[in-house]
């Protein structure tokens, strides 16, 4: 099976180079079935946002994906989320992820929080490989991306993955209208 591409973006396996992977993607994808489908590609940590990613490798927001982790207690027990949503979109954290979650409350984690408790860089974290207690959460419209970029786990690189098998990832909830 070939890696995934797109636009002018080559990738190699992700298997292939460990080196541009956070220590739990690796592990991740070295136990799931799927792990074959997915490419990676190096970057320049500077540009490892999105919008900057767009600009210089000249591809469509509808592309990329985006990762962010939310948390929320109920009844003094904290729970969280990973939510991905398409990079055009942004995660209803107010409606639905509260209501998701169940709790009053919802507000994006700490980032020294989010990225100790991954194990993932700020900027490269990822739902491949989140905490087995991280419930994961993915809007319906990102399986409708053919190749989504999505973080590694370091901002050196990117995983570009089929959207549909965002679905398959463990633990992850199809949620449609997660994202506005």
């Amino acid at each position: 099976m070939s890696s995934p591409r797109l636009g002018n973006i080559e990738t190699v396996p992700a298997l292939d180079r460990p080196d541009l992977l956070a220590e739990p993607v690796l592990r991740a994808l070295q136990g799931w079935a799927h792990a074959a489908e997915i490419g990676v590609f190096e970057i320049d940590p500077a540009v490892a946002d999105t919008a900057t990613l767009n600009e210089v490798y000249g591809l469509p927001a509808g592309t990329g994906a985006n990762c962010v982790v939310v948390a929320g207690a109920r009844a003094g027990e904290e729970r969280v989320a990973a939510c991905l949503v398409r990079a055009d979109t942004r995660a209803d954290v107010n409606n639905v992820v509260r209501r998701m979650l169940d709790v009053r409350k919802a507000s994006f984690l700490p980032t020294e929080r989010a990225v100790e408790e991954s194990g993932m860089e700020y900027g490269g974290i990822t739902p491949v490989g989140l905490p087995e207690t991280w419930r994961l959460l993915v809007d319906s419209r990102v399986l409708d991306v053919e190749a989504a970029v999505i973080g590694s786990g370091v901002r050196r690189s990117k995983l570009l993955v089929p959207g549909a098998l965002a679905a398959r990832l463990p633990g992850a909830e199809v949620v449609a209208g997660l994202a506005s």
